[in-house]
């Protein structure tokens, strides 16, 4: 039996099962932002080319020195993987700056939004890295998350990153926006909760006021409980 070479078969799995490093992140998140239609030259580029572009910025950054080179695939599925996880967790983001507490520091919302991230998706969020590049940058988020507001707008900013990758892609950030508005209806139904209970004691605080003497009652109890009667009526 004719023996046929693996050699190529085998490189080629490595390639796609070869994990991407954080260096490698910064790097492709760099090629894509850095990489705008102004140079294209052709208006019927079609995705390949535009991702054989980032893939030819990343393979030649100096940073990546040594380094296997990488595919325009591997650089498309990696940057659809990035994005859409950094959308998520910028929505867990801002709704952990939003609940921050009297005291609370950017250690303290960070793990918050971790929090977030993974009751809402059920796993970790590994991409800090990406998100501390991609967070705050306006050309990304002016394409990439969508903010609240008509269909029309969202499918705007969709098909501008469709026009830009000049490949069909789901708008990224709807789930997102989806988990975001969850997220706000559980925190909602939490501060009826806490209302209640606050309620709960101070009326349980007002019943022992009201068991005492009157005659052995401090000053400062007296303007509790005139304060505690106030607010019920």
């Amino acid at each position: 039996m004719e023996y046929v070479p693996q050699n190529s078969q085998t490189s080629q799995t490595s390639l796609q099962r070869r994990k991407w490093s954080t260096k490698e992140d910064v790097v492709l998140i760099s090629a894509w932002l850095n990489t705008s239609k102004d140079a294209i030259v052709s208006t019927d580029q079609k995705a390949e080319a535009f991702w054989k572009r980032i893939v030819d910025y990343v393979n030649a950054s100096p940073q990546l020195s040594g380094d296997v080179p990488r595919e325009w695939s591997q650089c498309k599925q990696r940057w659809g993987r990035i994005n859409e996880q950094v959308c998520k967790f910028v929505d867990c983001y801002e709704a952990a700056v939003r609940e921050q507490a009297s005291g609370q520091n950017e250690n303290d919302v960070m793990k918050a939004a971790h929090d977030i991230f993974l009751n809402d998706l059920g796993i970790k969020f590994t991409l800090e890295h990406c998100w501390r590049e991609l967070g705050f940058d306006q050309k990304w988020k002016s394409l990439a998350v969508p903010k609240e507001g008509p269909k029309e707008k969202r499918k705007e900013a969709a098909e501008v990153v469709a026009e830009e990758e000049g490949a069909d892609v789901r708008p990224p950030g709807l789930k997102a926006c989806k988990a975001a508005k969850r997220k706000r209806q559980g925190y909602d139904e939490i501060h009826s909760m806490l209302a209640v209970k606050k309620e709960i004691q101070q009326q349980k605080l007002l019943e022992r006021l009201l068991a005492k003497d009157p005659t052995h009652l401090t000053a400062s109890e007296i303007t509790l409980m005139d304060k505690l009667i106030s607010d019920m009526i």
